[in-house]
């Protein structure tokens, strides 16, 4: 059986990646690599998440001890702290917002998020070069509806398979509502555990929440490490640390856009209950993927300009972390775009020298197209999640983000009805309370919660 994110012969790859990623010298790292592959363990990581074989009784073994080993060497850092205490020391003033929010930019944000997350379903963990040859195969190409199989040539069809488990409810011709899918199931949790404790959230309450709601087999990545330290009693934020290599990747962020809907133009509000989330699965920049759009969502209900709601979520991000560094990027990128400077493939070029090597579901890559993409088409929604999508890293979530904040700028009566009708008003879930929850219901559920924050 192979087992996604979890088989130890797969961690090892990921952590010595994690550690290189956060500045740990290669004299710590190198000689026990080295061991590690003169036994025939990968350095590389699938992009799956999973090898094509399991290991040896041996191999894996040897993995346990080389991960207690890399545990060593985790270190905490200055610049990129995890104690919430520690990030807003690091912080400078955030702005404030006068206006309040009204029902058509939260049911614009989350009909956005959903369109959004739609759009990037059939395509999940196809590069950038097979989403382009698809939507060009079948004349979508710049990208502005979602994907169909239909008119696509039988080699572009094996050359790059759809993502097998989204494909068949994901296609315009099949499409029949926003089909079940970890980018919202978050939310809806999330928008629970709000309604249920508000100001008195606490990490213990996620945790208790995701064992009380989450199926374990939905869970990816920095989660599924996390639920596993969960059921191992293991404390917060160990359940961040311990034999998790995914904790600085998008997981997080994901689950951000409620605990910024709750707080509209409350940056600051928004970013620390969006960490006491975060730090459950995540660290460093992990943490901040979350804090950063839960910041941008808050202030995407009440802005009236994206360069507005990008600067206040700009004042939630520890200002040398390489978060701050990815946005930047993203944003400079995206300024050039939207001067007509640099073409969409030229942006698209620079992000992708910028992360070359980076996994497709890391924090950094994801967040820097999503700052390019709300920077450069912050009022045009088709073009906002096309270009999220057709960057070709974690096209779902990159996508559900870019919607949630731009849906949130400019209201749901904006967005053309071709991205809504397929919608149904509909978002399956696996959540209990019901196979499905009415987009409008949603919304207006999450109003009332930030009248009551405010």
């Amino acid at each position: 059986m192979r087992l996604t994110w979890a088989q130890p012969e797969d961690l090892v790859p990921a952590e010595f990646a994690a550690l290189r990623e956060q500045g740990v010298a290669e004299s710590e790292l190198g000689e026990l690599e080295q061991r590690w592959a003169a036994a025939g363990g990968s350095t590389v990581l699938a992009p799956s998440g999973a090898s094509a074989t399991p290991a040896s009784a041996e191999l894996r073994a040897l993995a346990r001890e080389v991960l207690v080993e890399l545990q060593a060497r985790q270190c905490p850092s200055i610049q990129e702290p995890d104690d919430w205490d520690d990030i807003e020391a690091l912080l400078p003033a955030a702005p404030t917002f006068a206006a309040t929010a009204t029902f058509d930019r939260v049911h614009g944000a989350w009909t956005g998020r959903a369109a959004g997350c739609l759009l990037g379903k059939p395509v999940e963990k196809i590069p950038r070069e097979g989403i382009e040859q698809i939507a060009r195969a079948t004349g979508n190409w710049p990208i502005r509806s979602y994907f169909t199989a239909q008119g696509l040539p039988e080699q572009i069809a094996q050359r790059w398979p759809w993502n097998r488990r989204s494909a068949p409810t994901s296609l315009v011709e099949n499409i029949d509502g926003m089909p079940e899918d970890d980018d919202l199931n978050f939310p809806i949790l999330a928008l629970d555990l709000l309604e249920q404790h508000g100001a008195e959230l606490r990490t213990d309450d996620v945790a208790q929440a995701w064992l009380a709601s989450l199926p374990a087999g939905r869970v990816f990545t920095a989660e599924r490490a996390a639920y596993r330290n969960i059921l191992d009693a293991r404390p917060v934020p160990e359940t961040a640390t311990y034999l998790n290599p995914f904790r600085e990747w998008i997981g997080a962020l994901i689950r951000a856009d409620v605990h910024g809907w709750a707080h509209p133009g409350d940056v600051r509000a928004a970013a620390r209950s969006a960490w006491i989330d975060a730090r459950l699965s995540h660290t460093r920049n992990g943490i901040y993927g979350e804090t950063w759009v839960a910041a941008l969502c808050a202030a995407s209900l009440v802005a009236a300009l994206p360069e507005a709601a990008l600067d206040a979520a700009d004042a939630v991000v520890p200002p040398q972390s390489r978060l701050a560094a990815a946005v930047r990027l993203g944003r400079d990128t995206g300024r050039e775009l939207a001067a007509g400077t640099i073409t969409t493939d030229r942006a698209l070029d620079v992000l992708h020298a910028a992360f070359a090597g980076m996994h497709w579901v890391h924090t950094l890559n994801n967040a820097a197209v999503i700052a390019c993409a709300v920077q450069a088409h912050g009022t045009d929604f088709g073009s906002a999640i096309a270009l999220a999508v057709a960057a070709g890293w974690d096209t779902d979530s990159a996508g559900a983000t870019v919607g949630s904040v731009v849906g949130g700028l400019i209201g749901a009566d904006a967005i053309d009805a071709a991205w809504i009708a397929p919608l149904r008003d509909s978002i399956a879930t696996s959540m209990p309370g019901g196979a499905e929850r009415s987009i409008r219901e949603l919304a207006e559920r999450t109003l009332r919660l930030s009248e009551v924050s405010a």
